[in-house]
């Protein structure tokens, strides 16, 4: 080796790691903030609000709609019940990760795709119940679906509908 230079990651590496497992941080702590709202189930909070995760589509619907799109959700997580303790798991092992010495990004990196992955699932149950939910609604019901729903998005862009 020559003399000066010291072993180890190279600068654009170390910066590309640094810059992962900050965006991993940010994505893991919107899904614990998240879980720790929502995500226990037996405490007798519903999951989370659709319209604090849909936005303007869920906004959109009535609260009848909602209620029953809420009940879809909690049938099929019913189903999927090892899941919530899992996800416990998973966040008690990352804090113990965290405070590891020496810290293994890595490993944390793989702690938080894992996570990543579970949220993505659970996200894409719930488009899924209200994809069901939109095809079992008559043709009126989801055209004035369409209105309400256009009217949230020009509000939430900041238009006002004319």
């Amino acid at each position: 080796m020559a003399e000066g230079k010291k072993g180890g990651l190279s600068t654009g590496l170390r910066t590309f790691l640094v810059v992962s497992v900050a965006l991993n941080l940010l994505v893991a702590g919107a899904a614990a903030g998240w879980w720790l709202r929502h995500g226990d189930g037996y405490h007798g909070h519903h999951p989370a609000r659709l319209d604090m995760v849909g936005g303007p589509l869920s906004r959109a619907l009535s609260e009848a709609d909602r209620r029953e799109i809420a009940r879809g959700m909690r049938a099929h997580m019913r189903v999927q019940g090892p899941e919530r303790g899992a996800m416990r798991a998973s966040m008690e092992a990352l804090v113990a990760e965290l405070r590891a010495e020496p810290f293994d990004a890595g490993k944390v990196a793989l702690r938080l795709a894992a996570q990543r992955a579970a949220f993505a699932e659970r996200f894409e149950m719930g488009q899924a119940v209200l994809v069901a939910h939109f095809a079992a609604m008559t043709g009126a019901d989801r055209a004035a679906y369409a209105d309400r729903l256009e009217a949230e998005l020009a509000a939430y862009s900041g238009r006002r509908r004319e």
